[in-house]
């Protein structure tokens, strides 16, 4: 396969803006083509590149000549142009989460396993230069707390401020911290979980918008961790926090997670430092063209199968929300 490829890109909502700026640090990959159910913003994002605009995307798939999709669309809206595009022996990088239902979730796994496809799910954090090392001081010096902090301001899409719809703070915002944590610490057996509509979002909060803008999530690992996802929706100009601590018997790690990217701390009497290179969404999408070039799945960064097991602990803490009480997961 030649280096320079030619992306399909399905969705062109605000996350789209922020993988082109990727695609424009990194070399050998093109957007050729961009469908979206409002064809002004495909014009828009396609104007920008140069690209093909279609009014859906089985025409896009059909008609265009590409080396791999990416879909980055609404979690309901996964499904369908995933499998359309593994059946056609496209790779695809698949925006997170890997979807918004445990039945398409499976049908998902099952699609890729069945073609035997590159698939890449966004969880950013699974990029981190530095991951193997966290995950490694884990296993060897088991952590009792995990706890994510996820503060700052966000776009109050429609599909996001609907639960039904996105499943709201924790498919959207938590769920990027479970999937780190999980990265880290292995399996989650139960979860809690309680949230808050109390205004904090203010003009961001569009009306209608039924989810909470503050919600918090205690973990239970199967290793006997705790971990904490502690989530606010603020408004724009407000400081904001995006940070995992790490505590073990002989150890204590803060990880600085957006803009910038770092663990320190001390473990086993001596101090940490760990920095990354590229930004982890940029580096997550760059392991993807990779696993493209090289005809690997194993070079992708987030697995369908990970992604599908975050998926399964976000929805138990969405059933928490609801209900109340300690949930299993996969229950």
């Amino acid at each position: 396969m030649t280096a320079d490829l030619r992306l399909g890109m399905v969705g062109a909502g605000w996350i789209a803006e922020r993988h082109l700026q990727s695609l424009a640090e990194l070399r050998g990959a093109s957007v050729a083509a961009v469908t979206d159910l409002d064809r002004g913003r495909a014009e828009h994002i396609a104007a920008t590149v140069g690209a093909a605009v279609h009014d859906d995307w089985l025409t896009m798939l059909d008609r265009e000549q590409l080396d791999a999709v990416m879909v980055l669309t609404p979690p309901l809206a996964h499904r369908e142009p995933l499998e359309a595009a593994v059946e056609r022996g496209l790779p695809v990088y698949l925006d997170k989460p890997v979807a918004r239902t445990h039945e398409d979730s499976r049908a998902i796994v099952d699609a890729v396993r069945g073609a035997g496809a590159i698939v890449a799910v966004g969880y950013q954090y699974r990029a981190l230069a530095f991951l193997p090392d966290l995950s490694a001081a884990a296993a060897a010096d088991p952590l009792g707390l995990l706890a994510s902090y996820s503060v700052g301001a966000t776009a109050g899409r429609p599909w996001f401020v609907q639960q039904a719809q996105g499943g709201g703070q924790v498919l959207e915002r938590a769920s990027h911290h479970i999937d780190l944590q999980r990265a880290i610490a292995g399996e989650v057996d139960w979860v809690q979980a309680a949230g808050s509509q109390v205004d904090l979002a203010g003009d961001q909060r569009p009306v209608g918008s039924d989810i909470d803008d503050v919600i918090v999530l205690t973990l239970g690992f199967r290793s006997g961790a705790l971990g904490t996802v502690l989530v606010a929706w603020t408004q724009p100009g407000l400081p904001s926090r995006y940070t995992l601590d790490l505590v073990s018997a002989g150890s204590a790690v803060r990880v600085e997670l957006d803009p910038g990217f770092s663990a320190t701390g001390v473990r086993s009497g001596a101090e940490v430092s760990l920095r990354t290179g590229a930004p982890p969404i940029q580096r997550g999408l760059e392991r993807f063209l990779d696993a493209v070039r090289a005809g690997d799945p194993g070079l992708v960064a987030c697995t369908v199968e990970q992604a599908a097991g975050t998926l399964e602990v976000a929805l138990a803490c969405e059933r928490a929300l609801a209900g109340g009480g300690r949930v299993t997961v996969g229950s």
